[in-house]
């Protein structure tokens, strides 16, 4: 798989990927992770973490990339075709704010999407996605709708949700994504948590029980 460190791109086997994960009591993997900014804030508070941001723009995770903690690795991917060698790793999966064909994968329950983000986690796997109503009615959905849609498509795809909650402009201002900001101070600050966890076993894949808590 393709990794990036500043603009240096490189490839990782999943032996080599082993060798950097064995030090790490857990993996967190960022989906659509944009400027890389919250990848690095998690990395920071939780260094025995270890956390993965996957995006399709390399573009924009040049700066973070470069001076990210050691506990951190970018992945340039599409979250509808994500590298084998993530999979069965992740013990806590976030989808920020996401928009375009992320989004409308979510919505769709695009078949490659919602196989991906089964087979990067691991049984009883956290994940976490934040939707905003700007995103949502860009594609067609009001906020309330288009989140009870992915919490749907989701729960559909072998992760047992919980209620969709709303995310106040209070929570929105400090939450580390450079987009969260955007929203908050936006002209539609409206945004909605989605939480689960994900059902299951993987086959031939072994797992240590683990507690992910959410951030």
């Amino acid at each position: 798989m393709e990794t990036l460190r500043g603009k240096h791109a490189s490839f990782m086997d999943s032996a080599a990927l082993a060798e950097r994960l064995a030090v790490y009591s857990t993996i967190h993997m960022d989906m659509g992770t944009g400027d890389g900014r919250y990848v690095a804030h998690v990395a920071q508070a939780r260094p025995d973490t270890f956390v993965i941001g996957v995006d399709a723009c390399r573009e924009n995770l040049i700066d973070i990339s470069r001076r990210a903690p050691a506990n951190t690795l970018f992945v340039i991917a599409n979250a509808q075709a994500l590298p084998s060698e993530l999979t069965g790793l992740a013990a806590h999966i976030s989808i920020n704010f996401p928009w375009g064909s992320l989004i409308e994968g979510l919505l769709n329950g695009d078949v490659g999407l919602m196989a991906g983000l089964m087979a990067v986690a691991r049984p009883n796997a956290v994940i976490d996605v934040r939707l905003n109503g700007g995103a949502l009615a860009e594609a067609g959905w009001e906020l309330e709708a288009g989140a009870a849609r992915v919490q749907a498509v989701l729960a559909a795809n072998g992760f047992v949700m919980q209620p969709v909650k709303p995310m106040p402009t209070a929570e929105l201002k400090p939450f580390p994504t450079t987009w969260a900001k955007r929203i908050a101070f936006g002209r539609d600050p409206r945004a909605m948590v989605l939480h689960g966890v994900r059902v299951g076993e993987v086959e031939g894949i072994s797992y240590r029980e683990e507690i992910a808590i959410s951030i």
